[in-house]
């Protein structure tokens, strides 16, 4: 049995957002964000149940902030350790950071 095509919606609201995969009836993955004044996003949070941990749900999650820059050219800055250190591993999107 293959597992579900995971799909990522994106939230936004006032001053808030945030990226989130369904996973099952009432279980999501999320990646929260606040909105500053200048036009950037800061990512302060990357939930994924310790379930379906180690699957790149999370990684998946920051690639989807990370396109969404790209095409309506906004800034990050991560903040959640885990997005700080992607953006470590992932050299290319320096010039997304904030």
């Amino acid at each position: 049995m293959t597992e579900p095509e995971l799909i990522v919606q994106r939230e936004d609201g006032a001053t808030r957002g945030r990226y989130r995969i369904h996973l099952a009836p009432g279980v999501e993955a999320e990646m929260t964000f606040r909105k500053d004044e200048n036009g950037t996003i800061t990512i302060d949070h990357t939930g994924v149940p310790p379930e379906y941990e180690g699957r790149g749900i999370a990684a998946k999650l920051v690639s989807k902030a990370v396109s969404d820059a790209r095409e309506q050219g906004f800034k990050i800055t991560p903040v959640c350790s885990y997005v700080v250190a992607q953006f470590r591993r992932h050299p290319e999107w320096a010039d997304l950071r904030a």
